[in-house]
C-alpha cells in the first residue's frame, strides 16, 4: 500500500467513525463492557487461581518406610521422586527430627529425660509436595507399590476437590470468553454495515471509475480497528484505576484475610491484560469488519 493510499485510508475510515456516531459510540460502549466484564472476570479468577495454587503447594503426602529401609536406601528412592513430574519438592524427616520437634510440645522440655528412647523410632519418611494435585493419585500408586514402603498418607478428597474446582473454572473461563466475543462481533458487524449503507452510492462510484475490492473495503476495516482500540483501552484504564482499590479495600474490609490469603499483584494483572484487550479489542473489530465488508461490498 502507498503512503498516501494509507493515509486516504486512514482519513475515511476516521470519518466513517464520526458519521456513523451514535453506532460508534454504541459499539465502543458495548465493547468496553464487554471486555470490562473480562477484566473483572480475569482478575477474580486469577486470584482464586492463584490463591488454589498457594494451597496445592501445601499438599503434600508422606512416606513412610519399612524399619530395615536404611538410609542410603531412602535417599536413593528420594532422588527418584524428586524426578518425577508430578513433584515439586521433596524433604527427608529423620525420626530423630520428628521426635525433637514433637517431643517438647508432648512431654515438655525434659522429653530426653522422659523417654529416653525414642519412641517414634522408625517413623522416618518422606514429605512429597505435588506440582500438580490433578496427578496425586498417580503418585500414590506408584508409593505403594514399592517394597520398601510401609505406608502412604494423602488426602484424596483435598485432591479431587481442587482439580474439579480448578476444572470448572477452565470451563467458565472458556465459555464467558466466546460469549463476550460474540457479542463484540455482532455489534461492531452491524456499525460498519451501517457505515456500508450510508456510503453506498459512493461505493458504487468508486467500484465503477475501477476501484479494488481492497481500496474499498479498507476504511471500514480500520474503522472496525479503531472502534476495537477504543473498547479495549477504556477498560483497561478502568481495571488500572480501580484494581488496587478494591485490593485495599478487601484487605482494609476483611483484615484477616490478609494474613491468609496472598493476592496478585496490578503489575501481574496488567501485564496479561493488556495485550490480551488489545489483541481481542483489535481482532474483534479486524475480523468482525472484514466479514461485514466483504459480504456487503459485492456492487
Amino acid at each position: 500500500m502507498k503512503i498516501r493510499t494509507f493515509f486516504y485510508t486512514l482519513s475515511q475510515g476516521i470519518r466513517n467513525l464520526f458519521k456513523n456516531g451514535w453506532y460508534s459510540l454504541a459499539s465502543i460502549a458495548t465493547i468496553s463492557a464487554c471486555l470490562f466484564l473480562f477484566c473483572i472476570f480475569y482478575s477474580v479468577v486469577a486470584n482464586l487461581r492463584f490463591v488454589l495454587n498457594n494451597v496445592e503447594q501445601g499438599i503434600s503426602v508422606q512416606c513412610f518406610f519399612n524399619e530395615d529401609v536404611t538410609e542410603e536406601r531412602i535417599l536413593e528412592i528420594r532422588k527418584e521422586v524428586e524426578n518425577r513430574v508430578e513433584v515439586s519438592r521433596v524433604i527427608y524427616h529423620t525420626d530423630e527430627e520428628i521426635w525433637a520437634s514433637f517431643g517438647p510440645e508432648y512431654a515438655g522440655e525434659d522429653y530426653l529425660d522422659v523417654f529416653p528412647e525414642n519412641p517414634l523410632a522408625g517413623e522416618h519418611n518422606l514429605e512429597i509436595f505435588l506440582s500438580d494435585v490433578s496427578m496425586q493419585s498417580t503418585l500414590v500408586t506408584w508409593l505403594s507399590s514399592m517394597s520398601e514402603v510401609r505406608k502412604v498418607n494423602y488426602s484424596e478428597v483435598t485432591a479431587s476437590t481442587l482439580s474439579g474446582v480448578n476444572m470448572i473454572i477452565a470451563y467458565i473461563s472458556i465459555g464467558i470468553i466466546v460469549i463476550l466475543l460474540a457479542v463484540s462481533i455482532f455489534l461492531i458487524n452491524n456499525t460498519v454495515r451501517v457505515g456500508i449503507a450510508v456510503r453506498a452510492e459512493e461505493i458504487n462510484i468508486m467500484k465503477y471509475v475501477g476501484a479494488t475490492d481492497f481500496f474499498a473495503r479498507a476504511p471500514f476495516v480500520l474503522e472496525g480497528m479503531i472502534i476495537g482500540a477504543l473498547g479495549a483501552a477504556i477498560p483497561l484504564a478502568l481495571t488500572y484505576n480501580l484494581y488496587d482499590y478494591v485490593l485495599d479495600y478487601i484487605n482494609g474490609r476483611f483484615s484477616v484475610l490478609s494474613s491468609i490469603l496472598t493476592f496478585l499483584s496490578l503489575d501481574q494483572v496488567i501485564s496479561v491484560l493488556l495485550p490480551v484487550c488489545m489483541i481481542v479489542g483489535v481482532g474483534i473489530g479486524f475480523i468482525g469488519s472484514f466479514v461485514t465488508a466483504h459480504k456487503h461490498l459485492r456492487v
